[in-house]
C-alpha cells in the first residue's frame, strides 16, 4: 500500500493512503543502518500490522523529487514565501536568503506579502517593484481580513507548496483560513521585539482540497545549503542570469568587474538596489565562510 508521509514525530510517521485515511508507522531498522531517514513528504509503502488501529511499517521510501536540508522535506512542487508587509517589517536581506535557497534547490517560489492591511498602496507598490525583475509570482494578502486569498488559491491549486517565512509573519493564521479541517496554533507576536513565537513545532501535510497540499514547517531564520559556493550566488538571481551573457566578461561576479550589464541595469533602475546590496553581502558572506 502506497502513502504520502504528512507528518513524523520521535520515530513515528504517520502516512495518508487515500481513501483509508491515517496510519501510524515505523521505518524498518534497514533504513537506520543506510543513513535514510523518512522525510515528512516522502512518498511511501507501507506494510500494514493492525488495520483496525491503523498501524504499520514503512518498508520502501520512493525516489524524491527534491528535498530540503532545513526543513528536511521532500517532493515539494514549490515555495509560498511568507513574510508581513507591516510588524514586522520585511527584512528583505533575510527573504533573499529564502528565494535564494529556492532557486540554488530549483524550486519554484511565490512571494506572498501578509499583512497588507497594515500598509498603504505606495507602500504595496514599493514592495513589488523590488522583486518586479526577478519574476515573482507575488500576492498581496490579510490573513486577517481574509483579503487576496484566492489569488494565492490560484497558485497553489493542484500543487505541493511549501510554507516558508519566518516565525510572526501569519503562517498559521493563512494555513487557517486556507483549510478549516486543521487548526494551527496562532502565536502571538511580542510587542517588544517582533519576532513570533515558533508556534509549529512540526513539519506537516496539510490536504487542502483535491490534490493540493500545503507543507506547514516550522518557524525558521537562517537558511542551510550544503555545498554551496559564492560563484553559485548569482545563478539564484533571476534578473541577473538574464543579463549575464552582456556582460564583458565570461564569469562575471557583477560585483567588481568593468563592463557588467547587471550594474549597468541596476544604474538605470532596472534591478533594485536593495536586491543588488543583499546579493553583495550573501556574496562576502559565503566567500569568508569557505576561507575557514
Amino acid at each position: 500500500m502506497q502513502g504520502k508521509i504528512v507528518k513524523g514525530i520521535s520515530g513515528f510517521y504517520y502516512i495518508h493512503v487515500v481513501g483509508a485515511g491515517i496510519y501510524e508507522c515505523k521505518a524498518k531498522g534497514s533504513f537506520r543502518n543506510q543513513k535514510i531517514k523518512p522525510l515528512v513528504g516522502d512518498n511511501v509503502e507501507i506494510a500494514i500490522l493492525d488495520e483496525n488501529e491503523k498501524k504499520g511499517n514503512i518498508e520502501k521510501i520512493l525516489p524524491r523529487e527534491n528535498e530540503l536540508i532545513r526543513p528536511a522535506v521532500a517532493n515539494i512542487d514549490g515555495a509560498l514565501v511568507v513574510f508581513a508587509a507591516a510588524k514586522p517589517k520585511p527584512n528583505f536581506h533575510l527573504l533573499d536568503r529564502f528565494l535564494v535557497m529556492m532557486e540554488y534547490q530549483h524550486i519554484p517560489a511565490v512571494l506572498c506579502f501578509n499583512k497588507t492591511d497594515l500598509v498603504d498602496e505606495e507602500e504595496r507598490k514599493r514592495l513589488q517593484d523590488i522583486y518586479a525583475a526577478a519574476g515573482y509570482p507575488i500576492c498581496f494578502i490579510s490573513a486577517k481580513e481574509q483579503i487576496g486569498i484566492e489569488t494565492v488559491k490560484e497558485q497553489i491549486e493542484g500543487k505541493t507548496f511549501a510554507l516558508a517565512g519566518p516565525s510572526g509573519v501569519g503562517k498559521s493564521s493563512l494555513t487557517n483560513v486556507l483549510q478549516s479541517e486543521i487548526r494551527m496554533e496562532t502565536g502571538e507576536i511580542s510587542m517588544k521585539i517582533e519576532r513570533g513565537k515558533h508556534t509549529t513545532r512540526h513539519s506537516q501535510v496539510i490536504p487542502l482540497s483535491k490534490n493540493t497540499y500545503l507543507m506547514d514547517t516550522p518557524g525558521f531564520s537562517s537558511m542551510y545549503m550544503p555545498g554551496f559556493e559564492k560563484e553559485d550566488l548569482k545563478e539564484c538571481y533571476p534578473e541577473f542570469v538574464a543579463l549575464e551573457e552582456q556582460c564583458r566578461f565570461t564569469g562575471c561576479s557583477h560585483i567588481h568587474e568593468p563592463d557588467c550589464a547587471v550594474k549597468e541595469a541596476l544604474s538605470e533602475g532596472k534591478i533594485s538596489t536593495e536586491r543588488y546590496e543583499n546579493y553583495c553581502t550573501l556574496y562576502e558572506e559565503i566567500k569568508d565562510t569557505k576561507k575557514y
